[in-house]
């Protein structure tokens, strides 16, 4: 992390993960890292798996996929705390979050003809 800021981890060769990560920065306090571009320290807190999808690294651990999602969009958005925080009481609220951002993953190509952005963002502040 840098200082006390969040990391968005992201693939740095999709324009359209790119857009998110700018879209999320310019809405929060947030630094980005490509995966291209991850420090030694960065890398070894992520997944073996850590290119299926996005990350948020905080001081208080790592979140990966939706969970990431909803973690950046929490801290960007801090009224959203409330309303997730019901959704994780109702039974299978946390597969259907990771089903949701799968789908969006498995057709970022049809999302990145509407929203996209020339890779890589090494960090945007």
């Amino acid at each position: 992390m840098t200082g006390d800021r969040p990391v968005v981890v992201y693939d740095d060769d999709c324009g359209f993960c790119t857009w998110c990560a700018e879209w999320i920065v310019r809405r929060g306090a947030f630094d980005t890292v490509g995966f291209a571009n991850l420090t030694p320290e960065q890398h070894a807190r992520l997944p073996a798996d850590f290119t299926d999808c996005t990350h948020l690294l905080t001081d208080a651990g790592v979140y990966s996929c939706g969970e990431a999602v909803e973690q950046a969009l929490i801290r960007a958005y801090p009224d959203l705390r409330r309303p997730f925080g019901v959704l994780d009481r109702i039974p299978g609220y946390a597969r259907l979050r990771e089903r949701l951002y799968e789908w969006v993953a498995d057709n970022r190509a049809w999302f990145g003809r509407v929203c996209s952005a020339e890779p890589p963002v090494e960090s945007l502040k």
